[in-house]
């Protein structure tokens, strides 16, 4: 099929406001949010229904023209950018952004695939329930992308990644079936677990159209506070404190290096209210139950008593909360306005972030010193953002390739020091496949699992 053909079935199925081929109504759709990546689709669809994606999907699969799926562009890999062949199909479900049904006793929701999370978030949290996926990017990430990559977020540490909230799916597999598997049970050892195939795979294997999540009571009571540490390794002390004194209420625990705040408050003019410190951390208890604040701070007055953590500030409003989670998740911004970064989403054992970190700072500062480590992520489950300024002297995309061989060299190197293969970091990336993470795949598995 010619492309003024499969323009014109495709218009038949979506309606003409459905194709997008104007040159500047695309150009969203050809790069992705770093402006690192670039491409020139065929055109861009925008379908409303089920039935019109799966009738899409044939249509391309007849014309062997390959399908980009796209959400809310908020990946790091340029996984929903087409290539520049301009003859691949940019699909985008943001027109298909229902919430379906919302059912208070069973806690779920079900949602089409371009809602936008923020949206389905307010949504449960007016009937006194929570949707426990957080992330900076909840504004613009979508239901579709979340699943699709298996995002994570600031509370994985208590509610686990998206994989864990999922209970069913819609799916349009590669040759235009619709699979409709939206499940509501909690329990169903029903044979194969197939929905696991398109949770991760963003798009390779099917595109999620329409998602049950599985919702959580919201929590009565919270606490966040944000503590000074001398080091990663004083912040871990600190994490394993609150686990012996607060549990499983705690929610949610992010390292931060000096350097990265110091870049938010001098970019987006935010203010640290604490002194300089080489490393801070945040963190955020909620509950359900009376009690938790006395709690909370009695075991922060330990860390301080026994000088773990040198200062600490506990939020006393929820404004002030607002403030010091924006002080977390504005990091990224600041980055940019430094210039061009390259950046890596590494996940360890958590007890391993100490020395992975003193390896990869060494490594990475003797093969490029003028380069500028930001650190910051996740730390209650091992996962961080280790991201590397570069200079403006020097050419960001020619110190892409080296600056990854780099940081897995050094991860090599530390794995072999450490001679546990228990302990192997994994470097992944913000959208793993893509046109820039297919590259360092075998980073981020071993071999027969990278090409299982």
């Amino acid at each position: 099929m010619q492309s003024d053909a499969l323009l014109a079935a495709l218009g038949q199925v979506v309606g003409e406001r459905g194709v997008v081929t104007e040159e500047t109504d695309l150009i969203p759709f050809c790069h992705d949010w770093r402006q690192m990546f670039v491409g020139r689709p065929l055109c861009a669809v925008l379908p409303r229904k089920t039935q019109e994606v799966a009738e899409v999907v044939r249509l391309c699969s007849k014309a062997g023209v390959a399908v980009v799926p796209y959400g809310g562009n908020t990946g790091l890999s340029g996984g929903a950018t087409p290539d520049a062949s301009g003859q691949q199909v940019v699909l985008s479900l943001a027109r298909m952004n229902a919430i379906r049904d919302i059912d208070v006793i069973g806690e779920t929701i079900e949602v089409e695939a371009g809602c936008v999370l923020q949206t389905a978030q307010q949504a449960v949290n007016e009937k006194g329930l929570l949707l426990p996926i957080t992330l900076a990017a909840e504004g613009s990430a979508r239901i579709g992308g979340i699943v699709s990559t298996n995002a994570g977020g600031t509370n994985v540490l208590r509610y686990g990644m998206a994989r864990s909230r999922i209970l069913g799916l819609e799916v349009v597999t590669a040759d235009g079936q619709v699979i409709n598997g939206l499940r509501r049970l909690r329990k169903d050892n029903a044979g194969y677990d197939w929905k696991q195939w398109f949770i991760g795979t963003e798009g390779t294997l099917g595109i999620v159209t329409a998602a049950v999540l599985q919702l959580a009571p919201k929590p009565r009571y919270r606490v966040t506070a944000l503590l000074a540490v001398p080091s990663p390794a004083d912040a871990l002390r600190v994490l394993c404190a609150a686990r012996a004194a607060i549990g499983e209420t705690l929610t949610g625990f992010e390292l931060m290096s000096g350097a990265s705040l110091e870049r938010v408050s001098r970019h987006q003019h935010l203010k640290v209210p604490l002194g300089d410190s080489a490393w801070y951390v945040l963190l955020e208890a909620s509950s359900s139950l009376p009690g938790l604040r006395d709690a909370t701070e009695a075991f922060l007055g330990e860390v301080l008593e026994q000088e773990i953590a040198s200062d600490g500030v506990v939020a006393e409003s929820e404004r002030q909360e607002a403030d010091l989670w924006a002080l977390r998740e504005s990091i990224t911004e600041a980055e940019g306005r430094e210039g061009r970064s390259v950046k890596h989403d590494v996940s360890v054992p958590i007890s391993a972030i100490p020395d992975f970190l003193k390896a990869a700072d060494e490594a990475v500062m003797c093969a490029f010193p003028e380069a500028r480590i930001n650190t910051f992520g996740h730390a209650g489950d091992g996962n961080l953002h280790y991201n590397v300024i570069v200079p403006a002297s020097l050419d960001a995309s020619a110190l892409n390739r080296p600056l990854k061989k780099c940081s897995s060299n050094a991860s090599r190197s530390w794995i072999s020091k450490k001679q546990v293969a228990q302990t192997r970091p994994r470097i992944k990336f913000e959208g793993h496949f893509g046109l820039f993470a297919g590259r360092f795949a075998r980073f981020g598995r071993t071999y027969p699992m990278a090409h299982a």
